[in-house]
């Protein structure tokens, strides 16, 4: 399959089980734009992080295919996956930083994968790489904790963080697994608008899951519900109607913004 300059991603019949017979996804088919945030919402359950996950394989697909920079990501050995994977940044719910690090120390690990193993290990970067973190660190509002411990940031700090180490790996295609879940409202905001706003000056297209629908109108230009493991709603935020929210979540409580 060939991939078209309007198309970041091809996603094609992607279907993923856990266990034999019971599907988590089942035959997801989506195109993603080149540029723009894509949230992905659905309750619980219903294959949000299991689709954002497959992507980069950090679950395996059942059957299907991703096709990304005009290569099956499904099928790639663990040498093309590593080169692959600098190109997918990714962006945790819970951060997934060091916490004995320093801040920067954790952006810059952004960059393992451009770095010779026994380089990686010893944590010696080129300048340019150290260069390019700072200036990360500066544009999330994180200059002046650039040496403080990854441990002594609050949560949504530490996301910022997150943000800056995907964006060191100079990714071609951002992906959020529930970023905003694990923080209060205002900072969920703050983060949302700082995606948003790193996408769209660097040219990123971002998939982004994420279970407050609310911010997911505010902030995406597309929206893809989830059911049962199949898309049953994809279009812009604007078309996005009761009767839509009432089949992604069926009889669960969506009005306050909280399924998911």
């Amino acid at each position: 399959m060939t991939q078209t300059s309007a198309v970041a991603l091809s996603i094609r019949q992607l279907v993923k089980a856990y266990v034999r017979g019971k599907l988590v996804l089942n035959g997801i088919t989506l195109d993603i734009a080149p540029d723009g945030i894509t949230a992905i919402i659905g309750p619980s359950g219903t294959g949000k992080s299991t689709l954002i996950r497959c992507i980069n394989r950090l679950v395996e697909p059942t059957s299907g295919e991703i096709i990304f920079e005009g290569r099956n990501l499904v099928t790639l050995g663990r040498g093309e996956l590593r080169a692959a994977r600098r190109q997918i940044g990714m962006v945790f719910q819970e951060y997934n930083l060091v916490e004995r690090l320093s801040v920067m120390e954790n952006v810059l690990s952004g960059r393992l994968g451009y770095v010779p193993p026994f380089k990686a290990w010893l944590r010696r970067f080129p300048q340019t790489d150290i260069n390019e973190a700072y200036a990360l660190l500066d544009t999330v509002g994180l200059a002046a904790q650039a040496h403080a411990r990854a441990d002594a940031l609050s949560g949504g700090q530490r996301q910022r963080v997150g943000i800056a180490r995907a964006l060191m790996q100079s990714p071609k295609l951002l992906l959020a697994d529930e970023p905003t879940s694990s923080l209060d409202p205002k900072t969920s905001v703050e983060i949302m608008t700082l995606m948003r706003d790193l996408s769209r000056q660097r040219g990123i297209p971002a998939i982004v899951n994420i279970h407050n629908v609310a911010l997911a109108q505010r902030f995406a230009t597309r929206i893809v519900g989830l059911s049962g493991g199949a898309v049953v709603f994809d279009g812009v935020p604007g078309a996005l109607t009761d009767a839509h929210l009432k089949q992604i979540y069926g009889g669960e409580s969506w009005l306050d913004g909280d399924s998911g």
